[in-house]
Formats: C-alpha cells, sequence, structure tokens
C-alpha cells in the first residue's frame, strides 16, 4: 500500500499600508490569483522556503515575521495538502514586484476589496482564508516551528 503524503507549500500574506501583495498565475487554463506560494523542496526550511517563493514569485527579497496557520486542504483529484501560511508587515512606499519565476503572468498589490472582487478568481478557497485569518490578528510566533537536525 502506497503511503499517504500531501503536498507541503508555503505561503505569504504581505501587507504595505493598504495593500496585500498577490500574484497572478495561469493554472488549470485560466488566470488565477495567489499568495506568493509553492511547495517545499529537498533539504530545505520551511522559513527558506518561504524566502525562496517570495524572491521567484515576486523579486522581493522579504522576511516573514509570524505564521499565521497552518492548513489542511483537500483540492482537486484527491490532492492534499498542508500549507504553511506567514506573514510580514512592510513599511514605506511600496517595492515594485518583478517576478523571476516564468510560471507568474504578475505580481500586484491589491488592496482588501481589489482581492475579494477577484474571489472568482482565487487558486484556492486558502486565499480568502488565509487573509480573513491575518485581518482577526491570528498569529504563531516563528518558534512554534523547530528545525529538527538529521540523525546521523
Amino acid at each position: 500500500m502506497d503511503r499517504f503524503r500531501p503536498n507541503v507549500t508555503v505561503a505569504a500574506v504581505v501587507r504595505s499600508g493598504d495593500h496585500y501583495l498577490m500574484v497572478e498565475e495561469e493554472k488549470f487554463g485560466q488566470r488565477v490569483f495567489n499568495q506568493p506560494a509553492g511547495h517545499l523542496e529537498a533539504n530545505e526550511s520551511l522559513f527558506d522556503a518561504m524566502r525562496r517563493e517570495l524572491l521567484e514569485e515576486t523579486g522581493l527579497v522579504i522576511e516573514p515575521q509570524a505564521l499565521i496557520a497552518i492548513y489542511q486542504y483537500q483540492g482537486r483529484d484527491q490532492l492534499h495538502f498542508l500549507r504553511f501560511t506567514f506573514m510580514a508587515e512592510l513599511n514605506g512606499q511600496l517595492p515594485a514586484p518583478k517576478p523571476q519565476d516564468s510560471d507568474i503572468i504578475a505580481a500586484h498589490w491589491l488592496t482588501l476589496d481589489q482581492i475579494r472582487e477577484r474571489e472568482a478568481s482565487w487558486r484556492s478557497p486558502m486565499v480568502g482564508r488565509s487573509l480573513d485569518d491575518y485581518l482577526t490578528g491570528r498569529r504563531l510566533p516563528l518558534d512554534a516551528i523547530l528545525q529538527v537536525e538529521r540523525h546521523h
């Protein structure tokens, strides 16, 4: 029997003033909006994955400041996801995003109203849930995630 292996992903709610960083990509044959997000790679910490995904999808170097939540989600075709969603708040003007990943059509700074207007184009329900949890103040300290060294 095959062992169950959910997809482990990271995502970031990044706010600057009244704008939130979102990426636009093509999935399932349509344009969709998501927080910067992606899969954990081999030999990578969750923090490193978050930094890498932010850089690849937006061209920005941003440090996560807290963990919003860990979501368990069943997507299409029996795919299961464990999504670690982080948050970061930036001060000052909005840095211009410049995606480096060819799968990203564009990265945008959008207001909450602009994001909610695009709900039909969200990549998954986790987009709205992550935003809602961020807005209600849900936060876990980053040290809630512990990196355990591999036993030799």
